[in-house]
């Protein structure tokens, strides 16, 4: 049962996330970064223009949405340009984007109550999301990656939803499901880890329960890999300790139709219009072409793009992006180039503290997830987890895996990527320091709540401290190198 000060907590986060992201979102009026792309792609699929798409091309058709509903809504029209082809507004072609954006910390606080069942750590969860900087920029502008992010925690979010269900009503939540995780590949390709961390905690789920029976001797091999085809209920010895546990509830089949054949689906559906519109290549040779182009575009060094950063600098965030940045010689100026007294600066960076507490607290659960499952392995000397593994155990294996999942792929990829790539893995590592701190909140001592509450302050501050250059709002050069803390910053 969900408590009303725990519904009231989700609006909150809610208005904070929707307030920061509709702030002065028209505040740049030009294109900023990939807007150069991705609005103009959703305006040229108004005004039917054919163009050969990168990638899949679901995030253009919400922000042409976007673009087609605002003449109907009276906002944003005071400023105007024609860089997308048409007459707009910046706030036409960026306020779908916010509100999706808005939404992400909510699905986070849903996500992680729905594998947890705890109110607080479920709240810690989404406001940490809230309170991100690479999460608020790529919200405030047409960007792709927010899209990516929220189908796929959806996708995760219905699919333990359907848990809850009765075994006939639970189809429906399935199907849902599936058609998330097949919107997140349809924004990019990379939407393909969610569906694999999805698999992987379902994995999970059935070797931890074949193992458990392996310490009950009595119990058919063959009885528990029917099971597994058959979706049984767990039986009555089997204490459920965490809703995970529940995922031996979905068989094979079931897997393999609305989390496998549903995604292709929908993927394939998403592309109709898009091929309507070009009509140069099919559906296979558009394909070849997306990854021709990727292929095309180098390794991972300065010379092919200043921002270019491998994946292992993601965690630490030692090369963020810089968006936008221009100066003028006051506020009242409609930023002139050349140098000036005041500086409008945007980056693409992660909350530092944040980033840095959850990568720290994602190798903590890493730890703490070996040595529960290996230490009585070790002992017994025969391969079996014991019946009585905890709910945060398996918090920590539901985390781990999906941060595994969203980050690993990217060891292997050798064309240029950049921190925004990161995205997908990072929202799990605020998960990650929310369970922490919520650990040390439940503490008997006053020093570890302390700790808490210190860490949560931190993140507070930090997000306040980099919130002008979230924003772009205006500040002095000695602000700018003030908030630069080191050199790979800039």
């Amino acid at each position: 049962m969900k408590k009303p000060w725990f519904r009231l907590g989700i609006i909150g986060i809610f208005l904070l996330s929707l307030s920061l992201r509709f702030w002065g979102l028209s505040r740049f009026n030009t294109l900023v970064f990939d807007e150069v792309y991705f609005a103009k792609f959703g305006n040229n699929y108004l005004t039917h223009t054919p163009f050969f798409n990168a990638h899949p091309p679901l995030s253009q058709y919400l922000i042409g949405l976007g673009i087609w509903m605002s003449q109907y809504i009276p906002i944003g029209r005071d400023t105007v340009n024609s860089l997308t082809d048409s007459l707009l507004s910046p706030w036409n072609y960026r306020w779908v984007n916010a509100l999706t954006g808005s939404l992400i910390p909510v699905i986070v606080t849903l996500l992680t109550y729905q594998f947890s069942y705890r109110h607080r750590f479920a709240l810690l969860a989404g406001f940490f999301t809230a309170c991100d900087g690479l999460f608020l920029v790529e919200s405030r502008y047409a960007l792709s990656n927010i899209y990516i992010v929220i189908f796929g925690l959806l996708g995760q979010w219905l699919l333990l939803l359907a848990l809850d269900q009765q075994k006939q009503n639970r189809w429906l939540w399935l199907m849902l499901s599936g058609i998330s995780f097949g919107a997140s590949i349809g924004t990019k390709w990379n939407g393909l880890w969610f569906l694999t961390a999805a698999y992987g905690v379902w994995i999970a789920a059935w070797i931890i329960r074949w193992l458990q029976y392996e310490d009950h001797p009595s119990r058919s091999p063959l009885f528990s890999y029917l099971r597994f085809f058959n979706s049984a209920n767990n039986s009555p010895d089997n204490t459920i300790k965490s809703p995970l546990q529940n995922l031996t509830k979905i068989n094979i089949w079931q897997m393999g139709s609305y989390l496998g054949i549903i995604p292709t689906v929908i993927y394939s559906l998403i592309w109709i219009p898009h091929l309507q519109l070009d009509k140069r290549y099919g559906f296979i040779e558009v394909h070849k072409q997306i990854l021709h182009f990727h292929l095309q575009l180098g390794g991972n060094s300065p010379s092919v793009h200043p921002y270019c950063a491998a994946w292992y600098k993601w965690p630490l965030l030692t090369r963020p992006m810089a968006y936008y940045y221009q100066t003028a010689q006051s506020t009242k100026d409609s930023l002139p180039d050349g140098a000036g007294k005041v500086i409008y600066d945007v980056h693409a960076m992660g909350n530092p503290f944040l980033w840095w507490f959850g990568l720290a607290a994602m190798i903590f659960l890493i730890g703490m997830v070996i040595i529960t499952i290996t230490m009585p392995i070790i002992e017994k000397k025969r391969l079996f987890i014991p019946k009585d593994l905890t709910a945060d155990t398996w918090i920590g294996l539901f985390l781990v895996i999906n941060y595994g999942a969203n980050l690993l792929p990217w060891v292997e990829v050798t064309r240029c990527v950049f921190i925004y790539h990161y995205m997908s893995a990072v929202v799990f590592t605020f998960i990650a320091i929310a369970w922490v701190v919520d650990q040390c909140l439940l503490s008997y001592y006053r020093q570890i709540r302390a700790v808490g509450v210190t860490i949560t302050f931190i993140i507070v501050a930090a997000f306040i401290f980099w919130m002008p250059i979230y924003l772009g709002l205006p500040i002095s050069p000695d602000g700018y190198r003030m908030r630069m803390w080191f050199g790979s910053w800039v």
